[in-house]
C-alpha cells in the first residue's frame, strides 16, 4: 500500500512550491532511501524543475511503522552535495 500524506505534509508540500505528484514519484524512484532511526526513512532523488530548469534535491521523511507508512514532510533543496551520501 502506498503512504498516505499527513495534514502537515500537504501543507508543506504546498509551501514548499512541490507537488503531490513530485513527492511520489520520489517514494517510488528513489535514487536513495535510508532509516534515520526506527520507523522513519529518508528519500531523496534529484529532479529538475522551475523556470529556468535546474536540478535539485527532493527529500521525502515517511513514517514506515505505521499501516499505511505516512509522508511526514518534503522539501526541495538545490544544495544537492550536503545531502547527498556516498556512503548508500
Amino acid at each position: 500500500m502506498e503512504p498516505i500524506l499527513t495534514a502537515h505534509a500537504i501543507f508543506e508540500i504546498k509551501r514548499r512550491q512541490l507537488t503531490e505528484e513530485i513527492v511520489r514519484f520520489v517514494i517510488e524512484n528513489p535514487e536513495q532511501h535510508w532509516e534515520v532511526r526506527k520507523g522513519r526513512a529518508i528519500f531523496q532523488a534529484r529532479v529538475k524543475m522551475s523556470t529556468p530548469e535546474r536540478d535539485y534535491l527532493v527529500r521525502v521523511f515517511v513514517d514506515t511503522d505505521r499501516e499505511p507508512a505516512e509522508i511526514v514532510t518534503a522539501y526541495k533543496t538545490g544544495k544537492i552535495e550536503k545531502y547527498w551520501r556516498d556512503d548508500l
